[in-house]
């Protein structure tokens, strides 16, 4: 295969790949808000449970780099899961100057209904795939995310030390 060929399949298949992702990601966008806004959250204030539940308690600027948000934003949101009793601020014990988040009891909750529900969605989605084609697929989408992570320099959630990746 000459190297125009290649290079000619592979603007091919970027241009399908991005038209693919692009929507996929806004239907999942649009799948997550309806799901998660009826808890009373939103999917922004459900991701910062999510990292607290994954990575345990945190400071604010961690959540915030976390979730890819500048401090005042991560602030806001912090500042509305406390006022709902889903997370709680404290003192850094290492820093004082620091404030640590980390996700109460009834946070913890709340994040386990809202992932089972896309879990159970999730199921919905993918029972008519053959077991091979569901396995190549999570192999596809975990690569996609760790090379896109390390593209902006930062770990897929879904390649972290401790998850098996492969």
């Amino acid at each position: 295969m000459s190297t125009t060929t290649r290079k000619t399949d592979l603007d091919r298949d970027t241009r399908d790949l991005y038209a693919a992702l692009n929507d996929l990601v806004r239907l999942y966008q649009f799948r997550d808000r309806n799901m998660i806004c009826c808890h009373d959250i939103s999917v922004t204030q459900c991701y910062a449970l999510q990292s607290l539940t994954r990575a345990g308690a945190m400071t604010q600027g961690a959540l915030a780099n976390e979730l890819m948000l500048d401090k005042s934003t991560a602030s806001r949101v912090v500042e509305t899961l406390e006022r709902k009793g889903y997370v709680r601020r404290t003192q850094d014990p290492k820093d004082a100057r620091a404030v640590q988040i980390d996700i109460t009891a009834k946070g913890r909750a709340l994040c386990h209904r809202i992932e089972e529900d896309l879990i159970e969605e999730e199921r919905s989605i993918i029972a008519n795939l053959e077991p091979d084609v569901r396995r190549a697929a999570i192999g596809v989408v975990r690569d996609l995310a760790r090379l896109a992570a390390g593209r902006i320099g930062r770990q897929a959630a879904c390649c972290g030390p401790d998850k098996d990746c492969s």
